[in-house]
């Protein structure tokens, strides 16, 4: 049985393909899932449709509405946040055209049975016996971003953005989200890269450990999700950012944590 997760499914004028349906007749299947929508201030009708999805199942389902876009990256944080104060077992983000099938989320959800891993990642993976539908210009174009990610990060990870994503509700997993993303195109590489700081800080295992890459059984592109050169582009630019931000600010923690052990030790000497 899946321990009780609740998952955040980030939503931007979806009203003419949002599947009110699977995400209904999914939490009837699996006892422990419930589905917390955000709309990220949608001006089409996709807040009523929110509503009129959630009062069928107000127990298991609900909803969460910004005041105005604020774009993947802060609709998810705002969701995560709402979601952890609910004191779910696990909390995490499944994209609102289910590209990723909600079945999936049951094996990632079993990967939380070894007690030390912290986040779980959806990865598309063509191979045998599995049925990943994928573009050409999108399987090269996401080869290329992992490759970058994983030199950014200095971490081997296949696939960091799609998007469905598992965590347990823990404290220092709620300090990844605590404050707004750098990045509104690769904020899943930040997530990573926050992990990473948290690690280096003492706080966590190495991520080898602590996260796990589970390949999906199934995957497809949805009409209407494509991405562009230009979001590559974009998204690329910002992978970068994220590198050089986050390894500049732990190389000042690294100067600052030195220079408070030098008086001490000038003093000893001194004393000496």
């Amino acid at each position: 049985m899946m321990p009780r997760t609740v998952v955040v499914v980030p939503c931007f004028n979806e009203a003419s393909r949002l599947d009110g349906e699977a995400f209904a007749a999914a939490v009837d299947v699996y006892p422990g899932l419930e589905f917390l929508f955000v709309d990220d201030g949608s001006t089409d009708g996709t807040a009523q449709v929110l509503e009129r999805l959630v009062a069928r199942k107000p127990e298991r389902l609900a909803w969460l509405k910004l005041p105005q876009n604020s774009g993947k990256a802060e609709a998810v944080r705002q969701g995560m946040l709402a979601a952890f104060a609910a004191n779910p077992d696990l909390v995490g983000f499944l994209d609102a055209d289910l590209a990723t099938p909600i079945s999936e989320l049951t094996s990632m959800a079993a990967m939380f049975e070894d007690e030390e891993v912290l986040a779980v990642l959806a990865s598309r993976v063509a191979m045998l016996g599995r049925d990943i539908r994928r573009s050409t210009w999108r399987h090269y174009t996401g080869r290329v971003f992992a490759t970058l990610a994983s030199t950014v990060l200095d971490l081997q990870v296949y696939d960091t953005q799609c998007g469905a994503k598992l965590f347990r509700n823990t404290p220092v997993v709620q300090e990844v989200f605590a404050s707004p993303f750098l990045s509104s195109w690769a904020f899943d590489v930040e997530i990573l890269a926050r992990m990473r700081e948290l690690h280096r800080a003492g706080q966590i295992p190495d991520l080898t450990r602590v996260v796990v890459e589970v390949p999906l059984k199934r995957w497809m592109d949805v009409r209407g999700s494509k991405i562009s050169l230009t979001d590559s582009i974009i998204a690329t630019s910002q992978v970068l950012m994220i590198g050089w931000r986050y390894r500049n600010r732990s190389a000042r923690s690294r100067v600052e944590s030195a220079s408070r052990v030098l008086p001490g030790d000038a003093a000893g000497r001194k004393e000496g």
